[in-house]
């Protein structure tokens, strides 16, 4: 199962405005997913959010970003959009609609 949208949309917008490349970028965006006790495969746009509040700016700083607060805000508002998609399927969501419902 790919990651998400969410997890994707998040990273990019940390390479664009930090100086970490993108292995450097993904590690610590799973991370701090890894400390919410959330998936990159299934984090929705509202979970995302609270971990760019909540956790990315300190693993930022500690990775020697000093505006970071500042970073996680600007690709939290960017979420916005990505929140009335919804999360994708749960494997088990899958199962059940190809296979009528048991």
């Amino acid at each position: 199962m790919p990651d998400s949208t969410v997890f994707e949309t998040v990273c990019d917008g940390l390479e664009r405005a930090t100086s970490l490349g993108r292995l450097e970028v993904r590690g610590t965006v799973r991370i701090a997913l890894k400390q919410a006790g959330l998936d990159p495969r299934t984090v929705r746009a509202d979970e995302m959010a609270v971990v760019l509040r909540k956790l990315m700016p300190g693993e930022l700083q500690s990775r020697g970003i000093a505006d970071g607060e500042r970073v996680c805000e600007a690709i939290s508002r960017g979420l916005g959009g990505l929140a009335s998609r919804g999360a994708e399927e749960s494997p088990e969501a899958i199962f059940k609609r190809l296979g009528g419902g048991a």
